[in-house]
C-alpha cells in the first residue's frame, strides 16, 4: 500500500469561473507536495463530448509527480445542493436533481461527495435517502467556510456516517490552503486505484499535516471559529 496526498475539489479554466489551465495547476500543486488533484469542473457548459475531452486533457496534463483525476461538480435546479463526482460516469446534465446524479454515480461505480453544505444552507435540503450513495460530505470547504470547518456539516456526518472531506474549492491562488485528502492505495498510482480507495473509505483528511479532528474539535476548533468570525468582519474593509 502507498499513501497519496491529494487536493480535493479543484477547478481549472475548463470551468466557466476557473482561472488556471490544467498544466499550471499540476505544476503548482506538485510543488506544494500533492501527488493527485481531484478535479471538479462545473457542469455548466459541459456535455458528454466535453466530459470525454476533459478526461483526455487531465491525462495529458498529469506528470510523473502528480495525477489529475477528472471530475464534475453537479448543481441542482436551484443551484443549492452541489455534488462532486469522480469516475467514468456519463454526463448527467446541468442543473439536474441530486437524485439523478447519485443514481448515475451508483450505476457506473463512481464516487460522490456532497460539497459545501453551508453554502446557501444546502444542509437544509439534504435528503436521508441520499446517504447510501454518498462516500462523504465536505466538512471544510476553503472557499465557503474560510479558516474553520463548517458548523453545519457535523450533524449531517453524524446522521449519515459519511466520511468528512476537506475541499479547497480552488479557482485561483487565494484558495491555496493546507487541506489534503490522504488516500491509501495499491501501487501504482492511477485513477482506478484512487476510486477504489475512496469507495472503500481508505482515506482521511489532514489540515497542515495533522489529522482533521485536531482542528474540528476542542480548543483548536473554537479558536479557528473565532479567527474565521474575525476574518469575515474585517474582510469587507480589506477589499
Amino acid at each position: 500500500m502507498m499513501r497519496v496526498r491529494a487536493a480535493c475539489h479543484v477547478h481549472s479554466d475548463w470551468s466557466y469561473d476557473g482561472k488556471w489551465p490544467l498544466e499550471k495547476l499540476a505544476k503548482a500543486f506538485a510543488k506544494r507536495g500533492y501527488q493527485a488533484l481531484l478535479m471538479t469542473e462545473h457542469d455548466r457548459g459541459f456535455d458528454e463530448a466535453r466530459r470525454l475531452a476533459h478526461r483526455e486533457a487531465c491525462l495529458n496534463a498529469s506528470t510523473d509527480r502528480i495525477l489529475l483525476v477528472p471530475g464534475i461538480e453537479y448543481s441542482d435546479k436551484v443551484n443549492c445542493v452541489h455534488t462532486l463526482v469522480w469516475g467514468n460516469v456519463p454526463f448527467v446534465g446541468a442543473d439536474v436533481e441530486t437524485e439523478k446524479v447519485l443514481a448515475a454515480v451508483t450505476d457506473y461505480h463512481g464516487v460522490a461527495v456532497m460539497a459545501h453544505p453551508s453554502r446557501r444552507q444546502a444542509w437544509r435540503a439534504f435528503q436521508p435517502g441520499w446517504a447510501p450513495n454518498l462516500v462523504g460530505i465536505e466538512i471544510w470547504n476553503r472557499k465557503t467556510d474560510g479558516w474553520a470547518p463548517s458548523k453545519d456539516a457535523a450533524a449531517l456526518l453524524e446522521m449519515t456516517g459519511a466520511l468528512p472531506f476537506v475541499g479547497l474549492d480552488f479557482h485561483e491562488w487565494r484558495q491555496f490552503f493546507s487541506l489534503a485528502t490522504i488516500l491509501e492505495i495499491e501501487s501504482p498510482l492511477s485513477e482506478a486505484a484512487i476510486l477504489v480507495s475512496m469507495r472503500a473509505r481508505h482515506c482521511g483528511s489532514q489540515v497542515f499535516g495533522k489529522p482533521l479532528h485536531w482542528f474540528a474539535n476542542g480548543k483548536m476548533g473554537k479558536a479557528l471559529q473565532a479567527a474565521e468570525k474575525f476574518r469575515r468582519r474585517i474582510a469587507p474593509h480589506l477589499r
